[in-house]
């Protein structure tokens, strides 16, 4: 499996850039995984997303689906890709350090 470089760290990450272990996640990882998703700041509305998701998952071991995520944020879709451009899994999932999800987000 590949390594990256993500807040000075080394990580595992799968053929997509996912990190491998969501227990070494933290805010500068979120910050450096963001980056490489070419989402160069993180805003209040961007942390809200991915702290959602982060709880979601830790609470059911699963990504919420999107209809889950855009009422629980009162983000619409357009607005989750005006935050990240690649979308709500292979985007903010991965921003938020969640494994690489098996169906829709």
């Amino acid at each position: 499996m590949p390594t990256v470089e993500l807040g000075g760290e080394m990580f595992e990450v799968d053929e997509d850039g996912f990190i491998q272990d969501p227990t070494r996640w933290n805010e500068k990882i979120a910050t450096a995984l963001a980056q490489r998703e070419n989402v160069p700041e993180l805003t209040e509305n961007h942390w809200k997303l991915i702290h959602f998701l982060r709880e979601y998952y830790l609470e059911f071991n699963i990504a919420p689906m999107v209809r889950r995520l855009c009422k629980a944020t009162g983000f619409s879709l357009k607005e989750i890709y005006e935050l990240f451009p690649n979308g709500p899994a292979k985007g903010a999932c991965k921003v938020a350090g969640l494994p690489k999800p098996t169906g829709c987000v």
